[in-house]
C-alpha cells in the first residue's frame, strides 16, 4: 500500500525511524534494500548547519539510491530553523522532518527535541517558521507527551496540521518513559482520528503480527521502525511479506547474516576510513549477533576489532547458527 507526504510517493507503509549513531548512509541503502519505503537520517542540528561544522555535513550525506529520504532537524529557535531549512532545502532529500522526540538530557535540557511539547505556542511558531521556508514537504516526529501529565500528542498533532505540517509521527511513550515499558498506541489512534494528515505509527513493532496489530487498532497510515531494525534491516522484509500475505518469512540463515555484517562494514569502510568504521560496526556486529549462541564471548571480542580482517577472522571463529 502506497502512501503520500506532501508530493512524495513512499511505495509501502514502512519507514526506517531516525536514530542517532545508527541511521548513517552505510545502514539506510541495507534497509532500504530490504524493504523501507522511507528512510530517515540521523537528527541534525540547525545551529551545527548554521555554524558549518564538518561532521554535521557527513551527517547529511545522501546516496541517491536511497530515495525517498526524510533529513531530521532539531532546534528550539523559530528563525534558525526556518533559515537553515531554507539554506540546506536544494539537497536530495525528499522530506524535512523536525524532531520532537528526542529524550537525550543533553538535547532535552536545551528546549530541543521532546521538550518542545511542553510549550505548544514555540512549536507552533517553530513549524510554521520552517513550513514557510521550504516547498518540500515538512513532517514532525512527536511523542505521546512529556510525562504522564502532560499526554499532549493530539494538541501537537492538531497544531502542526494547522501550520501545514505533511505528516506526524507518534512514539506511544512519553519522554520520561525513554523506551521502557509498553508503547501506547491508543494515543496513536487518538491522533489519527483528530487529524486528516497521514500519521505514522511508532514503537514495539518488532515482526509482521505486531505491524498489522498496529496498523489494525490505530487506523494509523505508516509504520515507524527504529530500535527492532539495529542488527535486523530483514525486518523490512518480513513485514512487508506479512502484511502482503499473512505468513511469516524465516528469519536469515547464518550465512546471510555473516554476508550482511561484512557489506555493512564495507560500506562503513568506505565512507568512513578503516579507523572509524571499524569503530562504529563493533555496535553493530553486537546487535547482528545478539541471541546465537557464543554471542556473549563474542560481543566482548568485538572491541577488539581494528581492520576488517579481524572482523572476518571473528566471524569464522566464533560464530554459529542458532540452535
Amino acid at each position: 500500500m502506497k502512501i503520500k507526504i506532501g508530493n512524495t510517493v513512499i511505495q509501502n507503509q514502512l519507514v526506517l525511524a531516525p536514530m542517532a549513531g545508527v541511521t548513517d548512509l552505510p545502514f539506510r541503502l541495507l534497509c532500504k534494500e530490504m524493504g523501507a519505503g522511507l528512510v530517515c537520517m540521523e537528527m541534525v542540528s540547525a545551529k551545527a548547519i548554521s555554524f558549518h561544522n564538518k561532521n554535521t555535513e557527513d551527517l547529511m550525506e545522501i546516496e541517491k539510491g536511497e530515495n525517498p529520504v526524510s533529513l531530521q532537524l532539531f532546534g528550539s529557535e523559530p528563525e534558525l530553523m526556518g533559515e537553515v531549512a531554507r539554506r540546506i532545502e536544494e539537497r536530495p532529500f525528499d522530506i524535512l522532518d523536525i524532531n520532537m522526540g528526542c529524550p537525550v538530557p543533553k538535547v532535552v535540557n536545551n528546549g530541543e527535541g521532546s521538550a518542545l511539547m511542553k510549550n505548544p505556542r514555540l512549536t507552533e511558531e517553530l513549524i510554521t517558521s520552517v513550513v514557510k521556508a521550504v516547498k518540500k514537504p515538512v513532517t514532525i516526529k512527536i511523542r505521546k507527551g512529556f510525562n504522564d501529565k502532560s499526554v499532549n500528542a493530539v494538541e501537537i498533532a492538531r497544531i502542526a496540521e494547522g501550520c501545514g505540517a505533511a505528516a506526524v509521527a507518534v512514539h506511544g511513550r512519553t519522554r520520561e518513559q525513554y523506551y521502557s515499558g509498553r508503547a501506547d498506541w491508543d494515543i496513536i489512534r487518538q491522533v489519527k482520528e483528530a487529524v486528516k494528515i497521514p500519521v505514522i505509527g511508532n514503537g514495539d513493532v518488532t515482526d509482521g503480527p505486531s505491524a498489522a496489530a498496529m496498523l489494525k487498532e490505530t487506523g494509523c497510515d505508516a509504520l515507524m521502525i527504529g530500535r527492532a531494525a539495529r542488527g535486523n534491516p530483514w525486518i523490512f522484509r518480513e513485514i512487508n511479506y506479512y502484511l502482503e500475505t499473512g505468513n511469516e518469512l524465516p528469519g536469515p540463515d547464518i550465512e546471510e547474516v555473516k554476508e550482511m555484517i561484512l557489506r555493512h562494514a564495507a560500506r562503513l569502510l568506505e565512507c568512513k576510513g578503516e579507523y572509524t568504521g571499524m569503530r562504529e560496526m563493533r555496535k553493530h556486529v553486537a546487535w547482528y549477533t545478539a541471541g546465537y549462541p557464543h554471542s556473549a564471548r563474542l560481543r566482548q571480542r568485538v572491541n577488539e576489532i581494528e581492520t576488517m580482517d579481524d572482523l572476518k577472522k571473528l566471524l569464522e571463529g566464533n560464530f554459529e547458527g542458532k540452535q
